[in-house]
């Protein structure tokens, strides 16, 4: 991959090891080639240092495999999932699972990330439903403001949702941006 084309969460491989870019800026220089600045991760060791690539080089881009699984339940750092294709129970760390665990429900299928037989992460789908489990009740006339109100989410995630909407209602959540959709 030609390092121009390097973006935020790619995944590639430098040294012999593999990298997750954290942030990426792209600079221009005035009588020469462009150069690239990124924050890297490694995804093994969560070491994260910075790196400047000039401009027309390449780099090697990971080959990532995606594992469908199920999600079955967390018991202290570890969150547990089942291999749809031959129904074993992955035990995956909470480091891995990250900022995922706020849209995750039991049962839900979702994919595991792996380079190889390295875990890189995981992947959700692009919306999930989710119960309100705390919002304020709506009043009289408060949906002509347009405006929104705090609700926490049955994984305990806090979003804002429109005033017509109450405590024990499912709704669709963006779990790119963690923002309200719909009703479910």
């Amino acid at each position: 991959m030609e390092v121009g084309n390097l973006r935020k969460g790619d995944v590639i491989v430098l040294e012999g090891q593999i990298f997750r870019a954290v942030e990426v800026n792209k600079h221009k220089v005035a009588m020469g080639r462009g150069m690239v600045r990124a924050r890297l991760k490694n995804v093994v060791t969560g070491y994260i240092f910075e790196k400047t690539f000039t401009s027309g080089g390449d780099v090697e881009e990971a080959t990532l495999t995606m594992k469908t699984v199920e999600y079955l339940y967390n018991d202290g750092g570890l969150y547990y999932f089942m291999d749809l294709d031959n129904y074993d129970q992955i035990p995956v760390d909470e480091e891995f699972v990250g900022d995922a665990k706020d849209f995750m429900v039991e049962n839900i299928q979702m994919s595991l990330l792996y380079h190889g037989d390295t875990l890189l992460g995981v992947q959700l789908p692009n919306t999930v439903v989710l119960k309100i489990v705390e919002t304020d009740p709506n009043f009289k006339g408060d949906t002509v403001s347009g405006g929104g109100k705090p609700a926490i989410l049955e994984t305990g995630y806090k979003t804002n949702v429109p005033m017509f909407v109450e405590t024990g209602e499912k709704i669709k959540v963006d779990t790119r941006t963690g923002d309200y959709i719909e009703r479910a």
